[in-house]
């Protein structure tokens, strides 16, 4: 509406040779990035009304082919306006469908567990996506605390179907097996049916990596069964140690090739210890000289805090090292053993 009261103004105060007045049909042209149809019309109908009148003002000054123009911009402009408001429309509907898949997959967990301070990390590297192939969860059974984390080989919405085929097996299986191997295996079953039923495209073949953890109520210590998935990171007094697998177990989908030996690791875990689960897309993120994010590095670095705080630090540096373009995407999980708190009532917290 300004350009459109500066474009008349011009016209009326230069001499009619400079015509200022042919520039009114852009006026509705950049409306229809901006307002819906109706404006957008009523916006084109006061130009129109606007050069008739500089046309009653000065005579000669081309006045009808102009309104020709205004009215034929206002009528394509109008049409662009109905089509840009249908899209976003359909892509409102689409982040809902998104929002509702993450909730599905990526349920809201809880952020203590007795002594067990938890947060988590999520960031799809599809633009327009809330939740991609990385996953995790977190459940509280009468083995202790179980995580999982995990990362289907692809990106965005197509590997959202796998992702959520494990978690909600592992959801039943950790209240129901005694063990980690026994859990790994109905996560193998789980993916191994859900590949069948859905074969992936092409020749790619469709697999993940997993790690499964369990901290005894109590803790004291942390049992691990990585299935190919980036070690996690145990920070303990500034030190930075890797919990690397004394065995290799199979990614999940290749088991029937490699064999189903399950290995589980025990490290000590005590109050004060923060463990660091992460997927590969946080170890990939790349700088802008090519160098991939230096994860034991920085967590190095990081101060003593919750592990709400080592999250949103992560979050900054992450997007700020790869300049907002993530090429994966990315989950990470922190986790904090603090020492048994006093309630008001004199009694120590009990394990749920």
């Amino acid at each position: 509406m300004i350009l459109t009261v500066v474009i008349a103004g011009l016209a009326y105060a230069t001499p009619p040779e400079l015509a200022f007045s042919r520039l009114l049909p852009a006026a509705p042209a950049l409306a229809a990035a901006m307002w819906p149809v109706l404006p957008t019309v009523l916006l084109g109908t006061v130009c129109l009304l606007l050069m008739i009148g500089l046309g009653i003002v000065f005579p000669g000054l081309g006045t009808w082919w102009t309104a020709a123009g205004i009215v034929a911009v206002t009528v394509a402009a109008a049409y662009g306006s109905h089509v840009r408001l249908r899209r976003e429309q359909t892509l409102f509907q689409v982040r809902l469908v998104a929002d509702a898949a993450q909730q599905v997959v990526l349920s809201p967990m809880p952020h203590r567990i007795g002594s067990v301070e938890i947060e988590a990390l999520y960031l799809a590297a599809a633009a327009e996506a809330s939740i991609g192939g990385d996953f995790y969860e977190v459940v509280n059974t009468k083995y202790g605390v179980r995580l999982l984390i995990g990362d289907v080989r692809g990106k965005g919405l197509p590997a959202v179907g796998s992702a959520a085929a494990m978690v909600n097996s592992f959801r039943e299986a950790a209240y129901d097996e005694a063990d980690l191997v026994n859990i790994a295996r109905r996560l193998e079953a789980s993916s191994t049916r859900y590949n069948a039923a859905f074969a992936p495209e092409g020749m790619m073949e469709r697999f993940a990596t997993a790690l499964l953890a369990e901290i005894p109520h109590g803790g004291r210590s942390i049992g691990i069964l990585n299935c190919g998935h980036p070690p996690p990171l145990l920070l303990n007094g500034g030190e930075v140690r890797a919990l690397e697998p004394t065995a290799p177990s199979p990614l999940l989908n290749l088991a029937e090739l490699i064999g189903d030996h399950y290995t589980i690791d025990t490290f000590a875990f005590t109050p004060g210890d923060l463990l660091f689960l992460y997927t590969d897309g946080v170890a990939e993120a790349r700088g802008h000289d090519g160098e991939f994010f230096p994860v034991t590095s920085w967590l190095r670095r990081q101060p003593p805090g919750h592990p709400g705080e080592l999250l949103n630090a992560l979050h900054h540096d992450l997007l700020h090292y790869s300049r907002g373009r993530l090429d994966d995407d990315i989950a990470a999980l922190a986790v904090c053993l603090c020492a048994p708190t006093e309630r008001l009532d004199g009694q120590r917290d009990q394990p749920a």
